[in-house]
């Protein structure tokens, strides 16, 4: 492993940058690890937030459309006003070409209403979202815990995205609830698989009590039309028992739009819901 590229945010903000991290399931891409202030001189162990889209998280140049999350001072923020237990954030690069097949649900497509749309936008290209799961948990998350002074449980270990990001997190967690805690899925971009892909995975979430799940949408841009999809998923995080404000929350923004200017503007929700005090 190649030694980090040291990254300076601000005069005491820092990311490592692992370039180009290797894998054997999925191609090589990068890895930002962003650490709380207070870690360096400390041997206390932190919690994690895993997040897609990592060109996205902690600075302009890189982020889409010259935005970014913002992540970082959400956290510093809301750790310095003791609501959260501050965590490290592991931003994992996307693959601009095989973003969309990364990050679809594959096993959802055995479902052929879902296989038929995902083709139609995405193209011929094999889904690829089992291999980039194995090589998050497998691979990136195996090196995190053997790198830094982590707290390696599911009931701190958590996983966040948007849109296509956001299936990605949830599927995540369907896959793998013996690795994550919690999945916090903003816009999450349904209209890929449409109603069937909100049942497939509506019928396998992980065993309520153990788990915590997070949603939310706008009501403009490309969010528009997410609601009926996202309160049909509600209606099975329910079933599954699920309760609000416990271990499942929704939220809709009136206005908001799909994009990282939006998600900065709400992340801090998802933060405390998922790592509050």
């Amino acid at each position: 492993m190649l030694t980090p590229k040291h990254i300076q945010l601000s005069d005491s903000d820092v990311i490592w940058r692992h370039a180009d991290f290797s894998s054997q399931y999925v191609a090589a891409r990068h890895v930002d690890v962003w650490l709380p202030p207070d870690y360096k001189g400390s041997e206390v162990r932190y919690p994690v937030l895993y997040m897609h889209d990592g060109q996205n998280l902690f600075e302009r140049q890189s982020g889409f459309g010259g935005e970014h999350w913002g992540i970082r001072e959400a956290i510093t923020r809301l750790a310095n006003e003791n609501r959260i237990r501050a965590p490290l954030v592991v931003g994992v690069w996307n693959n601009p070409e095989l973003r969309r097949a990364e990050y679809m649900p594959e096993k959802a497509l055995a479902h052929p209403n879902v296989a038929q749309i995902f083709t139609q936008w995405a193209g011929p290209e094999a889904p690829r979202s089992n291999a980039y799961l194995k090589c998050l948990v497998e691979e990136v998350k195996s090196f995190i815990d053997a790198t830094y002074r982590t707290l390696p449980a599911p009931t701190d270990t958590f996983i966040m995205g948007s849109s296509m990001g956001g299936l990605i997190s949830l599927y995540a967690l369907e896959e793998y609830p013996h690795i994550f805690g919690g999945a916090a899925c903003l816009s999450t971009h349904w209209p890929a698989g449409e109603t069937g892909l909100v049942d497939y995975l509506g019928k396998h979430l992980p065993r309520a009590g153990a788990h915590k799940l997070y949603f939310d949408f706008g009501t403009t841009t490309l969010d528009w039309n997410y609601e009926p999809f996202q309160r049909r998923m509600d209606e099975y995080v329910q079933a599954a028992g699920y309760r609000f404000g416990a271990d499942w929350m929704t939220r809709k923004f009136e206005g908001a739009e799909h994009n990282e200017a939006a998600w900065r503007a709400r992340v801090h929700i998802p933060l405390e819901f998922l790592l509050g005090i």
